[in-house]
């Protein structure tokens, strides 16, 4: 099992439900495919830097979790084909060198 923190954007015009819908979906995604230590941080709605798909602002969410590659993949997979989540990056977060 690898560590992720993995940074999506939600739609801004999705209601409270339909975001808490969303974030459940990926948590849940994740207990399915045996990912450990799930953390999700809701960080609100916020401008964009840029317009993504004619938005100027999304909802930003974070999720740190251990997983294998293959369930990244599969998660990434279900992101891109959402029509809620605009934007999403995942990342190996760096290990202290007192732990390495």
């Amino acid at each position: 099992m690898t560590q992720y923190e993995t940074m999506y954007i939600l739609r801004p015009d999705l209601n409270d439900d339909q975001t808490d819908q969303a974030i459940t979906k990926y948590q849940k995604f994740l207990q399915d495919q045996g990912a450990q230590n799930i953390e999700t941080q809701h960080r609100g709605k916020r401008r964009l830097a840029y317009d993504i798909k004619k938005h100027r602002e999304g909802v930003y969410v974070q999720m740190n979790y251990e997983a294998g590659g293959n369930t990244v993949a599969l998660m990434e997979r279900s992101m891109r084909l959402s029509d809620d989540v605009i934007r999403y990056l995942t990342t190996k977060p760096q290990v202290a060198a007192a732990e390495a």
